[in-house]
């Protein structure tokens, strides 16, 4: 899922998350940031070992575990990288990489950019808008159809619901 700052990406990713996941399908999710950011606070002992120049970081506990790894000025993963880090599941869902050579639905709001990504972009297979693009050579969704792009997905990527794969 692809598109400008403030299109409406994590509003779709997060909707597209919770139909998913209603019809059985285990998610997960890679989220580009443009910028430096970070998931720890100030103060807290994770905080502490990464400031104290720990490569990596890792926080467990009885209800979930994370681990931080820090770059140290190296090169910024690439997505296929990212991808390998994640445990198996049925889908992942990719927010960002705009740029990437991957197949992508494109998210676009009027008024937020001039400029959209489809007419430049061969790997982008669908639009998500809130406006009429008439002009799209490809499939255009209205931003609250979340159940229609969710099978646009499963038809696009060939994906079986987790039933189909018990019975078969």
């Amino acid at each position: 899922v692809a598109g400008w700052s403030g299109s409406g990406k994590t509003t779709l990713v997060t909707s597209l998350i919770l139909e998913f996941v209603e019809r059985g399908f285990s998610v997960s999710t890679v989220k580009h940031a443009h910028h430096d950011f970070d998931l720890d606070q100030p103060g807290k002992d994770s905080h502490k070992h990464r400031s104290a120049g720990a490569r990596e970081v890792m926080v467990s506990s009885g209800a979930r575990w994370a681990l931080t790894h820090e770059l140290s000025g190296g090169l910024e993963q690439t997505l296929e990288q990212l991808l390998q880090k994640l445990m198996p599941v049925d889908l992942v869902l990719v927010e960002g990489f705009k740029f990437g050579d991957h197949e992508k639905i494109e998210v676009y709001r009027s008024g937020h950019s001039n400029t959209l990504l489809y007419p430049d972009d061969p790997r982008v297979i669908a639009i998500v808008s809130d406006g009429h693009l008439p002009d799209a050579d490809r499939p255009v969704f209205k931003s609250h159809d979340v159940a229609q792009i969710r099978e646009f997905v499963v038809s696009h990527f060939r994906l079986t619901t987790p039933k189909e794969n018990d019975t078969a």
